[in-house]
C-alpha cells in the first residue's frame, strides 16, 4: 500500500479523518513537571484538566527498591486529583499515569515522572523511655534530636503522644534539640502511652530532614513517690499514696548540697563508677563500685548505696550532692539501698526538701515537674 501521505493526491488525510488532537500536556496538566528533579517534600502533587473530566489517575512511588501506590482522590467536579497525604517522600521517584476526557469527549492519556530531593542531612529523635517498658508515674517523654531544630513547629506537629485512659499531654521545648511531653499531673497507674514519631521527610532545619516513622509504647506501673528530707536525714517511701517505709539517708554536705525539687529516676545501675572529675569537681573521690545507683539528673545527682560512710545515713549529710542509703561493698539485697533499689522503677519520683540549695532546673534530667503547668504549655512552638 502506497501513497499514505497526508494531503497527497489520492492519499488519506489523517487530520481530516481522525481530527486534530491537542497535545497530552495541554489536556492533562501535572505538577511537578515531567522530568523534574530534587522536588521538595512540601511541593504540591496535582493532576488537573481545564475542562472535561479525569477518568483515572494512578500514581506509584518508588523508594528503597520498593514500589508503593499513592492513594488519592478525584475531585467531585472531575477536574483535579490530589494525593491523600500531601507531603512527598524524599529520595523517591514518582510515576503518574492519567486518563481524561476533554470537552469534546476525546480521550487522552499522559505519563510523567519526577524525582524528589535526596537530602544531604538527616536527623533522628532519641526517645525516653524505652519502647515497651514499664515505668513510674513521674516519667516524662523526652526526645533528644541528633541536630539543632530550627523549624520547631513542623517537628512538634510530627510527634504525637497519646494515652489510654485519655489525658491532656502537652509539649515543651528545652533549647533547639530537646522536646519533652507530660500531662499536668503524674500519670495514673496503668496508663498506656503511645509515642508516634512521624518525622520522616519533615524538614527540621534547612536541608535537614527527619528519618523516623515509627511508634513507641510504654506502660505506667504503680505509683511510688519518695520524699527526701535533707534536714532530717530521712526518706519517706510512699506506694500508691500509702507510707511503705521510712529510710535513713545522707544528703549533700554543707559545701556540696543536694538540689531541692522533684527528680525522676532516669537510669538504674546495679553498680557503677563515680569519679568527681566527671561532674565538675576536682579529685575528691573516685569510687569504682558504687552499688544500687539510680540516676536523677544529667549533672550527676544519684540516689545510691553508700558503704564507705556507714554511720552517716540518718545522722549527717556527707555527700557531694547525691542521696546515699546504707549499703555494703558489692551491694546487699537486705540493706536499705538494696531494698529500695529492688522496689523502684525508672520513672519513679524522688522529691528533695529542706536542702540549702536551689530547686533543680526543669531541663536537668527529667525535672519538668518543677515547672508550673501554664509555663510548661507556653514552651510549645505551635501557638
Amino acid at each position: 500500500m502506497a501513497g499514505c501521505t497526508s494531503g497527497s493526491p489520492g492519499g488519506l488525510d489523517f487530520d481530516r479523518v481522525l481530527g486534530k488532537h491537542p497535545a497530552p500536556e495541554d489536556v492533562i496538566r501535572v505538577t511537578p513537571d515531567d522530568g523534574g528533579t530534587a522536588v521538595k517534600p512540601g511541593d504540591r502533587l496535582r493532576v488537573r484538566v481545564p475542562d472535561g473530566r479525569l477518568e483515572k489517575v494512578k500514581v506509584v512511588r518508588s523508594q528503597d527498591a520498593q514500589d508503593s501506590p499513592v492513594p488519592g482522590h478525584i475531585s467531585a467536579d472531575g477536574l483535579s486529583w490530589e494525593p491523600d497525604d500531601k507531603r512527598l517522600a524524599l529520595a523517591a521517584k514518582y510515576t503518574v499515569d492519567a486518563v481524561a476526557l476533554d470537552a469534546d469527549g476525546s480521550r487522552s492519556a499522559r505519563h510523567t515522572t519526577f524525582t524528589t530531593l535526596v537530602p544531604g542531612e538527616r536527623f533522628i529523635g532519641y526517645v525516653t523511655p524505652e519502647n515497651r517498658s514499664t515505668v513510674g508515674t513521674g516519667m516524662i517523654v523526652s526526645l533528644a534530636f541528633s541536630r539543632d531544630i530550627t523549624n520547631r513547629a513542623a517537628v512538634e506537629r510530627a510527634v504525637r503522644v497519646t494515652a489510654n485512659p485519655p489525658v491532656e499531654i502537652r509539649p515543651h521545648w528545652f533549647g533547639d534539640n530537646r522536646l519533652d511531653f507530660r500531662p499536668e499531673r503524674y500519670w495514673k497507674p496503668g496508663t498506656e502511652v503511645t509515642v508516634d514519631l512521624g518525622l520522616r521527610d519533615v524538614e527540621g532545619a534547612p536541608g535537614a530532614f527527619g528519618l523516623q516513622d515509627k511508634t513507641f509504647t510504654f506502660t505506667v506501673g504503680r505509683s511510688q513517690v519518695s520524699l527526701v528530707d535533707a534536714a532530717e536525714h530521712m526518706m519517706e517511701v510512699r506506694r500508691d499514696g500509702q507510707l511503705l517505709a521510712t529510710v535513713p539517708i545522707t544528703a549533700g554536705a554543707p559545701k556540696t548540697t543536694t538540689y531541692n525539687g522533684k527528680m525522676v529516676v532516669m537510669e538504674m545501675l546495679e553498680v557503677t563508677r563515680m569519679n568527681s572529675r566527671t561532674v565538675g569537681f576536682g579529685g575528691e573521690y573516685d569510687i569504682p563500685d558504687v552499688p544500687h545507683a539510680m540516676k536523677l539528673t544529667d549533672s550527676g545527682t544519684f540516689l545510691h548505696g553508700n558503704y564507705w560512710s556507714p554511720d552517716a545515713p540518718g545522722r549527717v549529710n556527707v555527700s557531694h550532692g547525691c542521696v546515699g542509703l546504707r549499703d555494703v561493698k558489692g551491694g546487699g539485697s537486705d540493706t536499705p539501698a538494696g531494698w529500695f533499689f529492688d522496689r523502684s522503677l525508672v520513672g519513679d519520683v524522688i522529691e528533695v526538701v529542706n536542702s540549702k540549695d536551689k530547686t533543680v532546673s526543669p531541663d536537668n534530667g527529667l525535672g519538668g515537674w518543677n515547672m508550673a503547668w501554664k509555663e510548661w504549655k507556653a514552651g510549645s512552638a505551635v501557638k
